[in-house]
């Protein structure tokens, strides 16, 4: 017969809470996160399937049909496909960066009852990001798995991608994360991130066509977005796209140094509105 386990006192309680508390509220991020956890399903799987079959049986029929070659000798879906994943990846950190961030200041406030407890409020921003870097990389993965499926990625690392559209969603979400935090008040910045912001990459990135192809006043846009650079490294990985190796340094230290950044204002933006 086992004895009970033994209860923590409140100072062990509290020791506890200041060493994983990161780890408590990215739990209590993806607690929140089940009450959607269908839709997000539905998302994952709705998604690329809808894409993919407008793009592979449609839209990409056409375009092998009249403009064979011009996608680096691989048919339309497979330059597609890795610009389809990470743009996905980069929209869905686009909500939970910005939607969150102003319930728990301002709608609900719920980022201050954790505070109350022993959890600071940089432990408060780390475990959000945490939680969403979770939920993120699950429908990336369950969407990469379709792009298989349509046989748009063949390279053997193009499994590889899941990761980089990861670090994609995370460079330009946590930059938003920063910002959406100084805000007090909701004055349609949201939608004027969506409008201004989110769609423009999406449409500019060389998501749908070759950057190069673009007139050299648009081409800043895609040089500036993170969905290119994950979209070039994607490309690379699922069928050997062309490109210097340092050009991939380059794609990768971008990504990073955007994500750390956007992390660190976070964290010092959360401290100074909630406290030491």
């Amino acid at each position: 017969m086992t004895s009970a386990p033994v209860p923590l006192t409140p100072a062990q309680s509290a020791a506890k809470a200041r060493r994983l508390g990161s780890w408590y509220f990215a739990e209590h991020t993806l607690r929140v996160m089940r009450t959607y956890a269908a839709s997000v399903l539905m998302y994952s799987v709705g998604t690329p399937l809808a894409y993919l079959f407008a793009m592979g049986v449609g839209l990409a029929a056409l375009i092998d049909a009249n403009g064979a070659g011009a996608f680096g000798g691989v048919d339309y879906l497979t330059f597609l496909a890795p610009a389809l994943v990470a743009s996905a990846a980069m929209m869905s950190a686009t909500g939970e960066f910005m939607f969150p961030i102003m319930d728990g200041f301002k709608w609900r406030r719920t980022f201050f009852g954790p505070h109350a407890s022993p959890l600071a409020p940089a432990q408060i921003a780390q475990g959000h990001i945490i939680g969403v870097t979770i939920r993120i990389l699950v429908p990336t993965a369950i969407y990469f798995a379709i792009v298989v499926l349509f046989g748009a990625a063949p390279g053997p690392w193009a499994w590889v991608s899941i990761f980089t559209a990861t670090l994609c969603a995370l460079s330009f979400g946590l930059p938003l994360m920063a910002y959406v935090s100084t805000l007090t008040k909701d004055s349609g910045q949201f939608a004027a991130v969506q409008r201004f912001i989110v769609t423009p990459l999406f449409l500019f990135s060389g998501t749908f066509f070759p950057l190069a192809t673009l007139p050299w006043f648009l081409q800043w846009i895609g040089w500036l977005s993170p969905l290119w650079h994950a979209t070039e490294l994607g490309r690379v990985l699922s069928y050997g796209y062309a490109e210097p190796a340092w050009l991939g340094a380059v794609h990768v230290l971008y990504m990073l140094a955007t994500a750390v950044a956007g992390a660190v204002l976070s964290r010092r933006i959360f401290t100074r509105r909630m406290g030491a």
